[in-house]
């Protein structure tokens, strides 16, 4: 059965204006797929990509595709998306991001069996001893 994460946040999106725009953001992960995110944007605009894209942004500048990723400073996340249309720059939080990425691990753990315990070492054999004539 399938078990579906999500988060609700706000980002900014950053414009050519003098202040940026708050949205209502959703990121969401489904633990029959758990290596992609996606984030939903007003409009129904729906972007996936992986998770690991997301973690590593949170450490340092990554680009994959259409997406750029970075930190900035230490509370804050950029998520820049490249589309035939043009560029849109969003400014997250990053405390409901790690929040996010910390429950999608906790249902994967959950989700995984854990696996058998190692079979038990035989016991060693009784030692022979010799008997001297």
């Amino acid at each position: 059965m399938s078990l579906v994460i999500q988060e609700h946040a706000r980002a900014r999106l950053i414009t050519d204006g003098p202040d940026p725009r708050l949205v209502p953001v959703e990121l969401t992960c489904d633990t029959d797929a758990p290596q992609t995110v996606h984030v939903r944007l007003p409009g129904g605009v729906d972007w996936a990509f992986g998770r690991d894209l997301l973690e590593s942004g949170l450490r340092g500048p990554v680009t994959r595709d259409d997406i750029r990723v970075w930190p900035c400073g230490r509370a804050q996340l950029v998520l820049e998306l490249h589309s035939p249309d043009g560029v849109a720059v969003f400014q997250f939080d990053v405390a409901p991001l790690i929040r996010f990425l910390h429950r999608t691990h906790e249902a994967i753990e959950r989700r995984t069996p854990s696996p058998a315990p190692p079979p038990a070492a035989p016991a060693p054999a009784p030692a022979a001893s010799v008997t001297r004539a």
